[in-house]
């Protein structure tokens, strides 16, 4: 077994030990092993002239790491907590997505950029957004956000391998959570989803904690008789909605379960798209379960009133089913 801490470690050491060119960049991520522990032994394995501490300057962190791409190094760029991406937007907006196609594919940007995102710990608003709806924005960008250790180690490996920029989002909420240590080999493709749990009565489609809110509520569903399906989308760019058409066809029933604000984020992608291309498999009207359009508050008992809980997916599931 293996936490989804270590995880992140253990995958970037496995792809830094296969490719040479390989290197990571961040604040603290040296000896003292990341802010979350998340490059715990990387340090001492590669040393200092692959494991590189940055001053604390996100522009100077991207920019750096999409200068050295550019150049034909695969660095692995952390930025500390998702929310500072704001800091350096103009890279990840403007530069690093369009290098590729600007310069007719003569020039890549092979550069993961990992981040700790996302609520449920009362870090409050500058440092609790699930932001992966930002970046979903931006043409040119793969989007990882992964729900278990061995899903972490399997797309790390993809996303360092990727010849487009990726941005990686690691949750915070799940740092603590074990799962399976995979074996040497495990790589998952980007934009491949899972289906983590078959049901016949309603899919649920979620992504990094929200499977395990999903999977939660799944369970309590079960119990009143109603069958849910959960799918791990895994990845937004690409997004697997093969996998998600295939699972409305058999359910006929759509809830989303997303951390991002209801305003723009990711379910509203996924429904217009079942919508537009299988509308004739529904039998209800879709649900999405997302935050609420408002800063996160640090109390528990807030954040709770503001982030997807399972209460609140039970109570959509049996609004669907029940229609």
């Amino acid at each position: 077994m293996i936490t989804y801490r270590a995880a992140v470690s253990e995958g970037i050491a496995r792809e830094m030990r296969r490719d040479p060119s390989v290197v990571c960049l961040g604040e603290d991520i040296g000896a003292a092993g990341g802010v979350f522990k998340t490059t715990a032994g990387l340090f001492e394995e590669f040393g200092p002239t692959r494991i590189w501490d940055t001053p604390i300057s996100e522009q100077a962190i991207v920019g750096a790491a999409m200068g050295a791409a550019m150049t034909g190094i695969r660095p692995v760029a952390e930025i500390m907590f998702s929310d500072f991406l704001a800091c350096c937007w103009d890279y990840l907006a403007n530069e690093i997505p369009k290098v590729r196609y600007m310069t007719g594919g003569q020039v890549t940007v092979p550069l993961v950029i990992r981040t700790a995102n996302g609520g449920g710990l009362g870090f409050g608003a500058q440092h609790s957004q699930a932001v992966e709806n930002w970046a979903l924005t931006i043409p040119g960008l793969k989007i990882v956000a992964p729900s278990t250790p061995a899903d972490v180690i399997g797309l790390m490996a993809s996303a360092i391998r990727s010849d487009d920029p990726v941005v990686f989002f690691e949750h915070k909420g799940l740092f603590a959570g074990k799962g399976p240590l995979p074996p040497a080999d495990h790589v998952v493709e980007l934009g491949r989803a899972s289906v983590v749990r078959p049901g016949d009565d309603v899919t649920l489609v979620a992504l990094a904690s929200t499977v395990h809110t999903a999977l939660a509520a799944a369970d309590e569903l079960e119990r009143d008789g109603i069958s849910a399906e959960v799918v791990d989308l895994r990845c937004l760019i690409p997004m697997d909605l093969t996998t998600v058409l295939a699972s409305v066809g058999k359910t006929s029933r759509l809830v989303t379960v997303e951390e991002n604000p209801h305003q723009a984020g990711w379910g509203a992608t996924v429904v217009s798209v079942v919508v537009d291309e299988g509308f004739e498999l529904l039998d209800a009207p879709v649900r999405r379960v997302a935050s609420a359009n408002v800063p996160l508050p640090f109390a528990d008992a807030l954040e709770d009133q503001v982030i997807p809980t399972t209460d609140k997916v039970v109570a959509a599931v049996r609004s669907v089913v029940n229609y």
